[in-house]
């Protein structure tokens, strides 16, 4: 499976809450970085368990995926009940149709307010 169809199921696959056709496409020594909160997910089963875990009310939009080769890029938007909208922007490295590695940078609207230096040369969103 070329590289950004993997990247594809695996939001496909996590929407549909598939775990074990997300542990197929993961890599049994993966790494899968979060930098703004700080953690690093280390191994398969933590990746499954993480997503598996992660508070019910979520659906994944898949906004994007660009790939040149083993590298994948990919923007997903996720609502939340009650909690509100993430936008998340993943580097992703395929090998052999699994997932080795990947970076994700998760945050939500407004996160990062606007500063006010900046409103003379900007629009609001």
């Amino acid at each position: 499976m070329e590289s950004s169809r993997v990247v594809e199921a695996l939001w496909d696959r996590i929407q549909a809450r598939d775990w074990d056709g997300v542990a197929g496409l993961i890599a049994e020594d993966a790494v899968v970085e979060w930098p703004v909160s700080g953690e690093r997910i280390v191994g398969r089963q933590n990746y499954v368990a993480v997503n598996r875990e992660y508070p019910e009310g979520w659906a994944i939009r898949v906004l994007r995926v660009v790939a040149a080769g083993d590298e994948v890029v990919s923007e997903v938007e996720v609502p939340h009940e009650g909690v509100g909208v993430f936008r998340a922007a993943s580097f992703w490295t395929v090998r052999d149709g699994l997932i080795v590695r990947g970076r994700e940078y998760w945050t939500t609207y407004g996160a990062d307010p606007r500063p006010e230096w900046r409103v003379p040369f900007v629009e609001a969103m």
